[in-house]
C-alpha cells in the first residue's frame, strides 16, 4: 500500500523526514548496546556484555574467512558497526508502520534505496581510499590494468556494478518483507472474523521469516564490504 514521505525542502535539497527520524532511531539504539555492553565489563562476561562479545567474534571470525587478520583488523570496528545497525534497521519497521494523514513516518530505514545505496556507496569509497592509503597510488592503480589493460573498462563498471547491487539488494529484501506485511494488515483491518482469524498467522509466520531474511542481509552486507575491503587491501589481489 502506497503512503506518502513527509519531504521538505531547505536550501534547494529535499529531506525525508521520516528517513532521517528512523536513520537516528536506528543510531541511538546501536549506541545505547554498545554503551551498556561496555559501561561494566567483567573478565567473565554476562548479559549483554556477552552477547555483545559474541557479535564481536562473529564479525571477526566474518573478517578471518576473507582476508589476514593482519589486514583485516582495522576494520573489525567497521563491521561491527555496519553488523549492528542494519540488523537494528532492517528490525524496526517489522513489528509495525505509523502512517499519520497518510504520510508514512515509521519504517525501516533500509526499504529506502537512498540510505542503502549511500551505504553501498560508503563501503565502495572506503575499500579505494584504504587501497590507494595502504598500497599506494602507483601500486593501487595498476590492479586496474592487470593482468591485462583492455580488462579496465570492465573493472570500471565492475565497481559500479558493486555498488548497485549491494545496496539494491538490501533494499529489495526489506521493502518486500514489509511491503507484505502492510498488505496482510490491510486485510487484517479490511476482511471480517473469519478473514481476520485466518490472516494473523501468515502474518505471524512472515513475522518471523522477515527476522530471518533481515538478519541474513545484514550479515550479508558486513560480509561483501569485507570482501570488497580485502580484495582493495590484499597484497594477493
Amino acid at each position: 500500500m502506497h503512503h506518502e514521505a513527509p519531504l521538505v525542502h531547505f536550501l534547494g535539497l529535499t529531506f525525508n523526514l521520516a528517513n532521517v527520524l528512523m536513520i537516528t532511531i536506528a543510531s541511538v539504539i546501536v549506541f545505547l548496546i554498545a554503551v551498556l555492553s561496555t559501561r561494566r565489563m567483567a573478565m567473565k562476561p554476562t548479559g549483554i556484555q556477552n552477547f555483545f562479545e559474541w557479535v564481536m567474534d562473529f564479525v571477526k571470525g566474518i573478517i578471518n574467512s576473507t582476508m589476514d587478520w593482519k589486514d583485516g583488523g582495522r576494520f573489525h570496528i567497521l563491521g561491527l558497526t555496519l553488523l549492528m545497525y542494519i540488523f537494528v534497521s532492517n528490525m524496526l519497521g517489522l513489528p509495525f508502520a505509523i502512517v499519520i494523514d497518510e504520510t508514512l513516518w515509521w519504517k525501516s530505514p533500509t526499504a529506502d534505496p537512498i540510505i542503502t545505496l549511500t551505504l553501498a556507496v560508503m563501503v565502495v569509497a572506503l575499500s579505494h581510499y584504504y587501497g590507494i592509503k595502504l598500497k599506494g597510488g602507483r601500486e593501487y592503480a595498476k590492479g586496474f590494468f592487470s593482468p591485462m589493460k583492455f580488462l579496465f573498462p570492465l573493472k570500471i563498471i565492475e565497481e559500479f556494478a558493486n555498488t548497485l547491487t549491494l545496496g539494491l539488494r538490501l533494499y529489495g529484501n526489506i521493502y518486500a518483507g514489509e511491503l507484505l506485511l502492510s498488505l496482510l494488515a490491510g486485510g487484517l483491518a479490511a476482511s471480517g472474523i473469519v478473514g481476520t482469524i485466518a490472516a494473523i498467522p501468515l502474518t505471524l509466520v512472515w513475522q518471523g521469516f522477515s527476522i530471518f531474511v533481515g538478519s541474513i542481509q545484514a550479515y550479508i552486507f558486513t560480509m561483501l564490504t569485507m570482501v570488497y575491503l580485502s580484495h582493495k587491501v590484499g597484497h594477493d589481489h
